[in-house]
């Protein structure tokens, strides 16, 4: 693995906080439209139970996603904690949820430095980018290697997000979407693994961490 350029601590910070407000404003604007169709004297009693349905299924996702995003991103407790395996594949679970994307989560319920679960939940987001269409995500944990795979019809792999991961891309060129990847290997950096994602067949993309001296032996 190649040094990796540097963004500034500001820079990735704001990067970030703006991915994660990508990745919630969808469901908050729906409660927004629900909740304004409600109010309006002219809006019939099935289009306010329409809409509080809406309002309802936008606030769970909305709240997957903060869960999710809390501990992928966010501090998740002190500066050096452990995370429960399990209660991150939960959360996982709650942010996939069960439409487009299956999910597979087979890791062992047991308490991991937290650098290593919000890396694993950063696979997990680049192993879904690999599948616009959705697919079978599968997730496993063998010590301290990881493997995400993603199945799915015209599975492929963004080369923005390659050139991010790999470290060729321009710091400049790094917006809200690509910063993930871009932030998932420094993940893996500081844990001592080996960041990898590849095509792995025409329709598994797969992505794999492996600690450095197993990767160098191989």
């Amino acid at each position: 693995m190649t040094a990796l350029n540097r963004l500034s601590d500001l820079d990735l910070a704001a990067l970030l906080c703006s991915r994660v407000c990508h990745d919630v404003i969808s469901p908050v604007g729906a409660i927004a439209n629900g909740l304004e169709l409600m109010d309006d004297a002219e809006t019939d009693e099935e289009m306010k139970k329409t809409a509080l349905e809406m309002v309802k299924s936008s606030a769970k996702t909305a709240t997957a996603k903060l869960k999710f995003c809390r501990i992928a991103f966010g501090a998740s407790g002190s500066a050096g904690a452990l995370i429960d395996m399990g209660e991150a594949g939960e959360v996982a679970r709650a942010f996939v949820g069960e439409e487009k994307v299956k999910l597979e989560w087979n890791a062992p319920r047991e308490n991991r430095p937290k650098q290593e679960v919000k890396l694993l939940l950063n696979m997990l987001l680049m192993a879904i980018a690999g599948i616009p269409r959705g697919g079978l995500v599968k997730v496993g944990v063998e010590g301290r290697a990881f493997a995400v795979t993603a199945q799915g019809e015209r599975a492929k792999i963004n080369e923005g997000l390659a050139g991010a991961l790999s470290g060729s891309a321009d710091l400049p060129s790094l917006d809200a979407r690509l910063v993930q990847p871009y932030y998932a290997r420094i993940l893996a950096e500081a844990s001592k693994l080996r960041l990898t994602m590849a095509m792995e067949g025409d329709d598994l993309v797969a992505v794999r961490a492996v600690p450095l001296e197993e990767a160098a032996a191989a």
